[in-house]
């Protein structure tokens, strides 16, 4: 089953907001130039990247449902799926040095940002592809929907 629009919308925010979450929680303290930063600080931060990450995530299935009308099959390869990484990063990356995200400094380090954003996203993607099709089953069967 194709998931629908709705279904992928639903699956981002879900999977995000808990595998992020829960990454947020266990690597934001050992995220490469954060020495002597305050815990709190570093979890504001990575939470507020996190946040903007699902939000732009929204916007992103918007383009990506239009863009998959053009292909035979209207769903895209796991290959691509698997790459939209790189263009889902560089707008999260961007936005942060519009300094449009709140509580994220402008002068966050590009090193930290990527390290916390593909671990998220690499962690996300894995649990999406795997893992949840177990607790949820008929996940696939209403088009990603799970509500």
């Amino acid at each position: 089953m194709i998931p629908t629009l709705i279904g992928r919308i639903e699956t981002r925010i879900f999977a995000l907001a808990l595998i992020g979450s829960i990454a947020q929680l266990i690597f934001s303290p050992v995220l490469p130039h954060t020495d002597g930063a305050p815990l709190g600080t570093l979890y504001k931060i990575t939470f507020a990247i996190l946040i903007a990450t699902i939000i732009l995530g929204i916007v992103w299935e918007f383009i990506y449902h239009a863009l998959m009308q053009f292909r035979w099959e209207k769903d895209w390869p796991t290959l691509f799926g698997f790459l939209t990484v790189i263009n889902e990063g560089a707008v999260v990356w961007l936005v942060i040095k519009a300094n449009l995200v709140p509580g994220v400094p402008k002068q966050l380090p590009f090193s930290t940002f990527v390290v916390d954003f593909l671990i998220v996203w690499m962690l996300t993607f894995l649990f999406v592809n795997g893992p949840m099709r177990v607790p949820f089953v008929f996940w696939r069967h209403r088009g990603g929907r799970l509500i």
